[in-house]
Formats: structure tokens, sequence, C-alpha cells
């Protein structure tokens, strides 16, 4: 297979980042075994017939039989292992890269003071674009692969066994491409694109992503990107609580983006507390899984990107918003003072 290939290639080339990747050799070793046990403990099972109309050896190592309780049993979790390994890289590697990126004061010297310790104290600016840019590829290549690999299982066991997978990771949130550090990556080179075009005499901007931009339609927001000619991704920006464009925008771990206040609001929590306080029954208001509150994620450089492109809105929404931060927390420090004074 030509991607198989190319696939190869890239992950040599990186090499030196220690990435890792899907394990092709070690998914067609399981492909494989299976034939070759099918063929010891599934061929009588065949009629006599099908056997002279298939009567190469090569034919009858071609396929198996399916259902297959070898190939199921072994190829969809190692395949969800390696998965795992892959987005656990991504979101590590990314989440580093925008720490860096929205560092400031104390922090930003204390994580150069870091980088220096491990050797990496030389990374400039045009290395953090060109790190952010090598990680949105490694992303799609990788789902890329993965849709590959399903594809051609289904092919060979004449089954539609890797798509329920998919459709399974999907519903799980185990999509690289489903990952919000991807959504903050392509965030983050829209806003150094932006700064680039006001400042010609910024260098790197040859290295930004390009095919990613932000639409409005009916004046309703999204982030639409074609990384790839096979994977386009259109991220709705409208919060399903407020219907209006997500201020101060926040992630749950099911997949569905809010404003911070209106996530708040549904986790029965201050704006004081945040959504760590959350109770592990608290449900995401659209798709009623519980426990999605504690792994939320503010995405900073969506918020840059909406507050810049949406300027009047967001300091429309600023001001109404303010009122209610200030009365919830002067709420929440009369209730601790009168519990400290047993009131």
């Amino acid at each position: 297979m030509k991607f198989f290939k190319k696939y190869e290639e890239y992950m040599q080339t990186q090499a030196e980042k220690k990435l890792p990747g899907v394990g092709f050799k070690n998914l067609k070793k399981i492909l494989k075994r299976c034939r070759r046990e099918m063929t010891h403990s599934q061929i009588s099972l065949q009629s006599q017939s099908s056997l002279l109309l298939n009567d190469s050896a090569e034919n009858t190592h071609a396929y198996c039989l399916h259902p297959c309780p070898v190939c199921d049993g072994s190829f969809f979790p190692s395949l969800m292992k390696e998965m795992s390994v892959v987005v656990g890289c991504f979101n590590e590697r990314a989440q580093k890269v925008l720490d860096v990126h929205l560092a400031t004061g104390f922090h930003k010297y204390f994580m150069w003071c870091k980088a220096k310790l491990h050797g990496q104290g030389n990374q400039n600016h045009h290395s953090l674009i060109q790190e952010g840019k090598d990680l949105v590829g490694y992303a799609v290549i990788n789902a890329i692969a993965m849709r590959k690999i399903l594809k051609k299982y289904d092919k060979i066991h004449d089954s539609k066994q890797g798509q329920a997978f998919r459709s399974q990771v999907q519903s799980m949130h185990m999509d690289i491409l489903q990952s919000p550090w991807l959504c903050e990556l392509i965030a983050f080179h829209i806003n150094l694109r932006e700064i680039t075009k006001a400042d010609m005499r910024r260098k790197g901007s040859e290295i930004l992503l390009e095919g990613c931009c932000l639409v409005f339609n009916d004046g309703k927001p999204s982030l639409s990107c074609e990384l790839s000619d096979t994977v386009k991704l259109e991220i709705d920006l409208t919060c399903s609580i407020c219907l209006d464009t997500v201020f101060d925008p926040v992630y749950l771990s099911c997949g569905h983006i809010f404003c911070f206040m209106c996530a708040c609001k549904s986790g029965s929590v201050t704006i004081v507390d945040g959504l760590k306080a959350t109770e592990p029954t608290a449900k995401c208001p659209l798709c009623r899984q519980a426990g999605v509150y504690k792994g939320s994620l503010h995405l900073d450089e969506l918020n840059i990107l909406l507050s810049r492109r949406c300027h009047e809105y967001w300091e429309e929404r600023l001001q109404s918003e303010r009122a209610e931060r200030i009365r919830q927390t002067k709420e929440h420090w009369e209730s601790q003072s009168r519990a400290f004074l047993g009131i």
C-alpha cells in the first residue's frame, strides 16, 4: 500500500521527536495469524465445492471467515491501545506548545528555565510555530492511518466491524481529530496568521497553516479547516445553552463546547468554585453523559481568536457578565465568612 509506505517514511522523519505511531507490522501479524488459524481450524467447515473453486493455496489465505473471534479479540484491543498512546502523546505535546506561547510574567520565565534545564533553551518563536504545525500534521496522518487500517480490516473480513469500531471510538471521544488541543492549535495558527498580516516584517509566515479560518453563517461562527484532501473539520462555536457565540469557551470531556458561565450553571456550581467542583452525577446538557465536567478544558487560544474577530460582541458580553461575576463572588465570600464565624 502506497499510504503505508508514506506513513512509515513520515514516522522515520519524526524519529528524533520520539513520536509513537501505529504499528502496521504488528497489526499485519495479527491478521496473518488469524488466516493461519482459520486454515487449520475453520477450513473444514467449507464445502468441497468452494475449495475447488478456490484451488490455489494463496486464495484460501486471502481472507478469513466472519465473524472472526481471533481477529476481533486481538486486532481491536491492540489498535485501541496504540490509538490511546498516539492521542495521549499528541495532547501532551500540544499542551506544552500552547503553554509556552500563552505563558506570561513569572510563569514564562519559569518555563524558559525549565526548557533550558532540559536542553531546549534555544527554542525561538519560529521553532514554536513549526512544532505546532508538525503536531497538526502528526494528528492528520495518524487519523488517516486509522481510517485506512479499519477500511482494510472490513475488506479482508467482508464485514463492517471496522466501521462499527470507528463509530465506537468517536462515541468514546478517542478520535485524535476530536481532541480539544487540535482545535486550540488551529486557533493558535489563525491568531498568528492575523498578527503576521498586520506586521509584514515578521518572519515565519510561510510555515503557518493554510486552509483554516473562522467563518460566519447567518452570524453564527464556526471553525472551518481543510487539513488535507480527505480530512475536513467543521467545529460549531455556538453555545447550545445561551444559543449565542461561545464566550470564554470551555470544552467538556464529552466533546461539546459551552460558555464557561453557561457550563457552570448546567453543572450547578458557581464561577468561583469552577467546573472541577461539580458532582460526578452532573450531566452534559446535550448528550446527557455524566462526569464530563471534571475533565473540562478552557480553550484559551479560541477565546483570543473570538475576542479579536467578534470584538463588539465580546465587549457587550463582557459588560453583561461582569455584574453577574461580581454578584456570585460576593455571595461566595459572604457564605464563607458566615461558615467561618459559625453564623
